[in-house]
């Protein structure tokens, strides 16, 4: 049997192939699909009922609401109206409403394991890499294909290996260490391949950490992120109750073929910071010290997992935001919200001056509280800050890590959080 990448093995194993190649096509069995309140039940759903089938397996799908929850308009109401009355005319099992963001909520229920090749109804579903399964997101029409017959075909892709060696520096994150991929590879520079982050910078992160890694592979225009799963994955999900989990079966081959390496040196980075209005617009957070900023916003499923509170935490602790600083932090989950509280997190970012946020999507789709305003200036934790689409046109945003955006809420400008650690 040819050797193979852990992504060729999952694709090989849902397409019931002894092995696949990078360019063929196949048709794989979806292990578990998820969608939400936005692409979901009025798209997709909407879709599916049209055609008159059936679900082909309901316990294989999920349903989760984060799109549309902050907001109490109309608009927003009536999509959770339908999404709710979508689920209970389905009889859906695995339905969490306003319980955080998807690509959080999915592993915090136990539904990701190794080896499993899963679909999401969003871009960074790509998230679930973190935890050795390949997971990508797909369009409404696709997921229709999918609710309906339980099968997808895919054109198998290259791997794209990132090995980050070292060690993080204090003060500095997964964050910087994607946003610096993206500099120096841009937005598409991984198109239709699969990024394989490995190294003894990623071995020693967490869960977390990983998850911020995979998620933005959807930043590199990549099919999906993956990170070979180890002891750290299983300890995590163990302790969210999965069972079964197989390590052991799920490595890439020694001799594997990759398409191309990219070695970076942890140790040597630098926090990193992305200007308006694109993530590959990166530098050295000293080369942006000074820019005023109006807002700053620690959330989404990249930036306000319980590591990036944590953070925050860190950089602010025992300060006080600056005089007329917009600070706000909503945490990834519920679950992470009410963990954050028990530890005292939440209390420190909250005596620094920060206001929290309900669950969900939010200031990063430009929504509720958070959204910028006419010409306002933010920096945020999300994954993206395109024109538009976190406020009016006239807004801009930067991204940056946890520590970042802390460090700056304290001072009004783009600062070296190092500075407070």
């Amino acid at each position: 049997m040819p050797s193979m990448t852990l992504a060729e093995k999952i694709i090989a194993s849902a397409a019931g192939l002894s092995s696949v190649t990078p360019g063929e096509i196949v048709t794989c069995k979806v292990d578990l699909a998820m969608i939400h309140d936005s692409s979901g039940p009025r798209r997709a759903g909407k879709m599916l009922d049209e055609l008159g089938v059936p679900i082909w397996d309901k316990e294989k799908l999920v349903v989760i609401t984060d799109h549309y929850t902050n907001d109490p308009d109309p608009g927003s109401l009536k999509i959770q109206a339908i999404t709710h009355k979508w689920v209970n005319d389905k009889k859906l099992p695995h339905f969490f409403p306003e319980q955080g963001i998807c690509h959080v909520v999915l592993p915090e229920k136990g539904f990701l394991k190794p080896g499993l090749f899963c679909v999401g109804g969003d871009s960074h579903s790509t998230t679930g890499g973190a935890f050795g399964a390949f997971m990508v997101g797909i369009g409404a029409t696709e997921m229709v294909g999918v609710m309906a017959t339980g099968e997808i075909w895919i054109r198998v892709p290259q791997t794209l290996r990132v090995n980050i060696s070292g060690q993080l520096s204090p003060g500095l994150a997964a964050k910087d260490v994607i946003l610096k991929l993206c500099g120096e590879i841009g937005v598409m520079g991984a198109n239709y391949m699969v990024v394989d982050y490995c190294g003894t910078a990623v071995q020693a992160m967490s869960i977390d950490e990983r998850m911020t890694l995979t998620n933005m592979a959807a930043e590199l225009g990549a099919k999906t992120g993956l990170i070979v799963p180890d002891k750290v994955t299983s300890d995590w999900l163990t302790a969210a109750g999965v069972k079964n989990i197989d390590i052991m079966n799920w490595q890439n081959d020694k001799n594997a073929t990759v398409a191309k390496v990219i070695d970076m040196d942890a140790t040597t980075l630098c926090p990193q910071v992305a200007a308006p209005s694109n993530p590959e617009n990166t530098s050295d957070v000293t080369d942006y010290s000074g820019t005023c900023v109006d807002q700053a916003y620690i959330g989404a499923c990249t930036g306000a997992k319980l590591a990036d509170l944590r953070m925050a935490a860190a950089v602010v602790r025992g300060h006080k935001g600056v005089k007329g600083m917009r600070f706000f932090v909503a945490p990834a989950t519920t679950h992470i919200q009410d963990l954050a509280q028990t530890e005292g997190t939440l209390e420190i970012l909250k005596d620094a001056g920060a206001v929290v946020l309900p669950s969900g999507c939010g200031g990063c789709i430009g929504q509720g509280a958070a959204r910028l305003e006419e010409n306002m200036t933010g920096i945020s934790t999300t994954n993206r800050n395109f024109v538009g689409r976190a406020g009016p046109a006239s807004s801009e945003l930067y991204l940056g890590s946890a520590y970042s955006v802390a460090a700056a809420a304290l001072t009004g400008e783009i600062t070296d959080p190092r500075e407070f650690l």
